[in-house]
């Protein structure tokens, strides 16, 4: 089922091996006929991740980045939209030089080539390749092909690795593992057996489940690697290792089973698990209703990036989601629901919904002194807020919402306006990674401790460069600019005003790894440490 976890799931995998000395890559094969995220609702997809050239990923992309500590190229991003947008290309340049172009098995050697181009780029020893969605489904199929014509192919190069959740029903009180065996033939079914399966559940496989499911699916016990849920994502490669999951591999593989190191990684774990001092921090937004639950993955790589910064200061983040909505409302006290933070996050989004109710909080935070941190629109908003109610443009707003605003202080760049009145909305964005100089005596300098910095970008929008002036002069500081300063990078406002009022038009948070916390999320949380002890 979705949400099991495969993601995490591959990225410990490849934690493990990159652990053990051997270079590692990882791919999402997404089976949408979307080309790319991008144009997936969050609240149904959750994040959309930006890889560092600009190409706009599933959130497991992210996930990948951070276990392994790499950059990941576009290619070893894959939607079924793009392997047949690919494959009509080629048809249509007769590079198919006349022949029947079929599903089978032209489809799934373009994956395939896909795969292998990927492997090659980065000159990888092991290449994951985690396929989504659910074993079964019709929208899938065209990858397990592929994945049965690659083991075809090299048999002693590939090994099949099966999620599967094995439930503990509360009326019965007993693991089952009917599920999984069904799962394992539904595998059969289309050519492929378990080489190992990750037995997915609230608690640790007993030895008589493990050996259950080795009979029924046709593996080794101890291929069969039990997968309990555990406090923390960055507990799982622990969990495997425990289990052997890497010997197991390496051996399946014909690699050599050398001596993990996980050392660094169990350090950032400890001090995850052993962090007392807790800091509440308010994240501010909409994408967080889906029916009567509560999604987060909206913004995945907002929470992580804060808990590696927590886990630096030897802290602890308890986030609560506050809906930008829900401040709008009549007779809301804002005091009743901020005044208890210790800081205050506006991350990225679009469209009208909510914003005035993220202006409230943006204006509370800068009145009250509370630390905050705006995330490309919370960048946006901040500067909307100070326009309005510092600088006194009452008719201050971004064009994103009011296109005829009386004062358009955050507009569209110029060259999306012609893509925008064509109903082009795909890839036309500031995507991937900018240069921005930070300007001396900031706190955006002092947090970075250097000049020149790059950061991954999604937004069509832009601080309006007929106001920066202005609103310098009011006392705002665009501590970050483009090269040629034409495009505001950070925004904030001087340390002497406020302790922590700082927004980026950037995504910092894409760049955030459990073992390199970005140097924004720190300084933020640093801030938010130095306001409790003062409430204190």
């Amino acid at each position: 089922m979705s949400g099991i976890g495969k993601g995490i799931s591959t990225a410990s995998i490849g934690r493990i091996l990159k652990s053990k000395g051997f270079a590692v890559t990882a791919i999402k094969i997404d089976p949408y006929i979307n080309v790319d995220a991008g144009t997936m609702n969050p609240t149904e997809h959750g994040e959309v991740f930006v890889l560092e050239d600009g190409y706009e990923t599933d959130q497991d992309m992210g996930n990948y980045e951070r276990f392994l500590d790499v950059t990941l190229p576009e290619i070893n991003y894959i939607t079924t939209g793009r392997v047949y947008l690919e494959v009509i290309r080629r048809e249509r340049n007769l590079e198919y030089k006349g022949k029947n172009v079929e599903v089978v098995p032209d489809i799934p050697l373009e994956v395939i080539r896909r795969i292998e181009a990927a492997s090659a780029e980065a000159r990888a020893d092991v290449t994951l390749i985690e396929i989504g969605g659910t074993i079964g489904e019709y929208q899938n199929i065209i990858f397990l092909e592929a994945a049965r014509m690659l083991k075809l192919r090299k048999p002693d190069d590939v090994a099949i690795v099966m999620v599967s959740y094995v439930p503990i029903p509360g009326n019965i009180g007993e693991m089952k593992t009917k599920p999984t065996q069904y799962a394992s033939r539904s595998l059969n079914s289309v050519g492929l057996q378990a080489d190992v399966i990750l037995a997915r559940s609230a608690v640790p496989l007993d030895d008589k489940r493990k050996e259950k499911i080795a009979i029924f699916c046709n593996i080794p016990v101890e291929r069969v690697i039990s997968a309990p849920d555990v406090e923390s994502i960055y507990d799982v490669p622990l969990n495997f290792e425990r289990d052997g999951l890497g010997a197991t591999l390496c051996g399946i593989l014909g690699l050599p089973d050398r001596k993990t190191d996980l050392r660094a990684w169990k350090g950032f774990v400890r001090k995850s698990h052993t962090s007392r001092q807790e800091l509440k921090i308010a994240i501010v937004g909409k994408y967080f209703d889906t029916g009567d639950f509560v999604l987060s993955d909206a913004y995945l790589s907002v929470i992580e990036a804060i808990k590696f910064s927590a886990a630096k200061l030897g802290k602890r983040a308890k986030i609560t989601w506050v809906n930008s909505k829900n401040l709008e409302k009549k007779g809301v006290r804002v005091a009743t629901v901020l005044g208890a933070f210790d800081g205050v996050i506006v991350p990225g989004g679009f469209g009208e919904s909510g914003v005035e109710g993220k202006l409230v909080a943006i204006r509370f935070a800068r009145e009250k002194k509370i630390p905050y941190f705006g995330l490309c629109y919370g960048m946006q908003l901040m500067v909307v807020e100070y326009a309005r109610n510092v600088l006194g443009l009452p008719g201050a707003n971004t064009t994103e919402i009011r296109k005829s605003a009386e004062d358009p202080v955050v507009d569209i760049m110029l060259e999306q306006k012609k893509h925008l009145a064509n109903n082009k909305y795909g890839g036309t964005m500031r995507l991937g990674i900018y240069p921005a100089y930070l300007k001396k005596g900031t706190m955006a300098r002092a947090a970075y401790k250097k000049e020149l910095v790059e950061e991954r970008h999604r937004h069509r929008y832009e601080i309006n460069p007929q106001y920066v002036k202005r609103l310098e002069e009011a006392g705002l500081v665009f501590s970050g600019t483009s090269p040629d300063h034409v495009l505001m990078e950070i925004a904030e406002l001087p340390r002497s005003v406020h302790p922590f009022m700082l927004g980026t038009q950037f995504h910092p948070e894409l760049q955030a790894r459990p073992l390199a916390p970005h140097p924004l999320f720190t300084a933020f949380l640093s801030a938010a440490v130095a306001r409790k002890k003062r409430r204190k």
